[in-house]
């Protein structure tokens, strides 16, 4: 199992993490969109997990 197999789903959860803490910030600092930030950013984490639970299990099943 190589880490190239998981890129797309690591990708995916760097850009919502930075998402995510960008909208912290944001409604920290009652700056608009903060709320629009922080759903796209964990929206987009739990993307990113679901398609990593999806590779796993079709890494699995073929061995």
């Amino acid at each position: 199992m190589s880490l190239k197999q998981f890129k797309i789903p690591l990708f995916l959860l760097i850009i919502g993490i930075v998402l995510t803490v960008v909208g912290a910030i944001f409604k920290i600092q009652h700056k608009q969109h903060g709320s629009l930030l922080l759903t796209l950013g964990t929206f987009l984490e739990f993307c990113a997990l679901f398609l990593g639970i999806i590779k796993l299990i079709k890494v699995s099943r073929q061995k």
